[in-house]
């Protein structure tokens, strides 16, 4: 198929559409795949917890990228971008970071409270998609009001569900003060993730490469720091097989994170870090599901705490419809452009190359990149890591309701579905 044709086979649905889709479907695979972190509540080491999460992301980094578009493509992309390495580095060493910070926080304050303290990196996404990446740049003051409302908007959602859910946590005694902080820090680390994100994708760079690489600067920070904090390599190893019958919930939800982090990159690449971050920080309503539902936090909750739960949903549900109704107008595009521009001339990138990238086109798919053996390697290898890791699992010291864990997860598969469907038809996961 040529390409013209191939073109006018795609969805015509618009690139701020599929962003936010794309954003709202993060939320979804976000919020799910924190769950696995309430074992922390059940004496695990927080650092274990957290490499087991890293694990899961390693493999899945590796695995999607692969199935999707193969590894020819990938180091395709990677040779006309080498500048973009060492960003891509940087962002999966501030997850890094910021994941263990959230391991913290939901063992000394519980899931329902540590959520949406560490989403406060809507605003410091916002922020720096402001201040760096010209986003909001020329748009009216009801575009302002909208992004920046419906950001806010969130935050205080998030805050109210807090604030009903206080009393409910099922965190360390003590501990509340350390677990606000490391909440807090995890979200100053988020946030600030950001900018390699926003800058990788105005350079043209395609997010399955972005997170393969991504992927080797989180790998090597979260082994660095479990290392150093469980006494040297012997004590990591010791605990880590100490952990083992528990070490796949973990990896499946390092797994499950890089599906919704995939989809929050496509947000952030085709609606921008502003709007595309506070859509997937609803991921607090998934959040919160999950733990009122499958763990029971709120078990005997005051009737007055569960009107509080419904409105800062609705409110949080609203700010998330602001943002999408708020498309860039064409004085806000010509800004984007000009940021385009400006990372074009300062690494002698193909101005028109990367104009096609951004709008959803793919140049590299007139380039033939033919299956290699280690692909298939690859897949058998993390599948086989799975297999190996649910076959020694056993059952932790946590009650839940298993069926509303199969509920939950089974609603997670309809955005992964709609939205991935989407992606193909219109952008082919450019």
């Amino acid at each position: 198929m040529s390409r013209e044709s191939a073109a006018s086979a795609r969805s015509t649905i618009s690139l701020h559409h599929l962003g936010v889709f794309c954003g709202l479907s993060a939320a979804v695979w976000l919020g799910s795949a924190e769950a696995p972190t309430k074992l922390a509540s059940a004496g695990f080491s927080p650092f274990i917890i957290s490499m087991g999460m890293v694990m899961g992301a390693f493999v899945a980094r590796w695995t999607v990228p692969t199935l999707l578009k193969g590894t020819g493509f990938l180091f395709g992309d990677l040779r006309k971008k080498p500048h973009l390495i060492v960003w891509a580095l940087l962002a999966g060493m501030l997850w890094a970071v910021g994941n263990t910070l959230t391991i913290f926080a939901v063992r000394d304050v519980g899931l329902a409270i540590a959520f949406p303290l560490w989403n406060t990196n809507t605003l410091v996404g916002l922020a720096w998609g402001c201040l760096l990446f010209k986003e909001l740049r020329g748009s009216a003051a009801k575009d302002w009001v909208k992004v920046v409302g419906g950001a806010t908007a969130i935050v205080l959602g998030a805050t109210v569900l807090a604030a009903a859910t206080t009393q409910q946590h099922t965190g360390l005694p003590g501990k509340d003060t350390t677990g606000m902080i490391a909440a807090l820090g995890a979200g100053a680390m988020f946030g600030t993730m950001y900018i390699p994100y926003r800058k990788a994708y105005l350079s043209g760079m395609n997010p399955l490469s972005f997170v393969t690489i991504f992927t080797f600067g989180e790998l090597g920070t979260v082994s660095l720091l479990t290392v150093l904090n469980c006494g040297g390599g012997s004590a990591f190893m010791t605990q880590l097989a100490a952990a083992r019958t528990m070490l796949f919930w973990p990896f499946l939800g390092g797994f499950c994170w890089v599906i919704g982090d995939l989809f929050q990159q496509y947000a952030a690449k085709y609606i921008g870090i502003g709007r595309g971050i506070p859509l997937s920080n609803t991921n607090q309503l998934w959040g919160l599901a999950w733990g009122a539902l499958v763990f029971g936090e709120f078990a005997g909750m005051a009737t007055d705490a569960r009107m509080l739960i419904l409105g800062g949903s609705a409110v949080m549900i609203a700010g998330a419809v602001s943002i999408s109704l708020a498309e860039p107008p064409p004085s806000e595009m010509e800004n984007w452009r000009a940021a385009m521009h400006r990372e074009c001339d300062r690494y002698n990138l193909d101005r028109q190359q990367v104009a096609a990238v951004v709008n959803g086109e793919d140049p590299l798919a007139d380039h033939r990149y033919p299956r290699r053996w280690w692909e298939t390697a690859i897949v058998l290898t993390a599948t086989g890591i799975f297999v190996w890791l649910a076959l020694g699992t056993r059952a932790q010291r946590i009650s839940l309701s298993f069926p509303w864990m199969i509920t939950l997860t089974a609603a997670t598969a309809v955005p992964l579905a709609w939205c991935g469907t989407l992606l193909w038809k219109r952008t082919r996961f450019s």
